[in-house]
């Protein structure tokens, strides 16, 4: 099952997170670039005292304990989302009334 969710996420293209349980560390902001038999090639990069590093790995698919994905980011604090102009008014976010007096 696990060498299905990589090959679709290789196809998809997606960034991931991958864990190695073998060295006990996690691979951030992975772009699994092919899927063979158990090897698992991925490229990403890492920010290390002053320069970028690109790194290009074959993981066995043995190797791989956890892959996680971001599937969304929503900023914090009072901000008001972005609407599309063609979007319908049934599915509109509505401004909600302030609580405090006015």
């Amino acid at each position: 099952m696990l060498h299905r969710k990589i090959y679709q996420l290789c196809c998809d293209g997606r960034e991931v997170w991958i864990f190695l349980r073998d060295q006990q560390r996690w691979l951030e902001r992975v772009r699994i670039l092919d899927l063979e038999g158990d090897l698992v090639t991925v490229r990403y990069e890492t920010d290390e005292e002053d320069e970028i590093c690109s790194w290009e790995e074959m993981i066995r698919l043995e190797s791989i304990g956890s892959v996680m994905q971001k599937l969304a980011t929503v900023p914090r604090g009072n901000v008001e989302p972005l609407v599309a102009e063609d979007c319908p008014e049934a599915e509109q976010l509505r401004k909600q009334p302030d609580d405090g007096n006015e």
